[in-house]
């Protein structure tokens, strides 16, 4: 009974949510936009993480790529790759 508790909870968060950012469209374009540009952000973590995996095995180091390093290298940018790759080298 506890799932179905929380699960009707979150429906009703959500659904508190979406009304009020249709309420005001200009902040339902701005949260969609901020949506989108984080989106964007990981999709390119994802793509320095490859890049960093293949050129840095050729040296025998190893960048782990998932999800919580995707989500580090988006959210700080450079000192998330810098902090990433210090990671999997001293571990």
């Amino acid at each position: 009974m506890g799932s179905v508790l929380k699960l009707a909870i979150g429906i009703a968060a959500g659904l508190f949510i979406l009304v009020v950012l249709v309420r005001n469209k200009r902040l339902l374009y701005t949260a969609a936009e901020k949506l989108s540009v984080f989106w964007f952000r990981l999709a390119a973590a994802f793509l320095v993480l490859f890049l960093l995996n293949v050129g840095l095995g050729l040296l025998g180091f190893f960048v782990p790529v998932n999800l919580m390093s995707g989500l580090m290298i988006a959210i700080l940018g450079i000192p998330g790759v810098a902090s990433v790759c210090a990671l999997s080298v001293l571990l």
